[in-house]
């Protein structure tokens, strides 16, 4: 699972047919406390999510195709499967 925040959608004229419906999010991983790292990726938003929202991403073929479609197979690498309401962090112990 990966943290990220959603920045906008990405719009295609063409897209594969198992997924013509479905929005395609760009998305800047973030750590727990916000912080941004790494390279922005693309997501299938499979719950809604957007703009400015923090996100759980999956990043595994067979996960993310049922996630963002229902079905087995489709050529997707990455879905965003929640929005994240809170993230309460434990406080470093001395």
């Amino acid at each position: 699972m990966i943290l990220a925040r959603v920045l906008g959608n990405v719009v295609a004229t063409q897209k594969n047919e198992r997924y013509a419906g479905a929005r395609v999010m760009l998305c800047q991983p973030v750590t727990p406390s916000g912080e941004e790292f790494g390279a922005t990726l693309l997501a299938l938003d499979s719950v809604d999510a957007g703009e400015g929202d923090t996100v759980l991403i999956v990043q595994e073929g067979w996960g993310a195709s049922t996630a963002a479609t229902g079905e087995q197979g489709a050529a997707i690498d990455s879905a965003i499967v929640g929005v994240v309401d809170r993230i309460d962090l434990l406080e470093d112990e001395a």
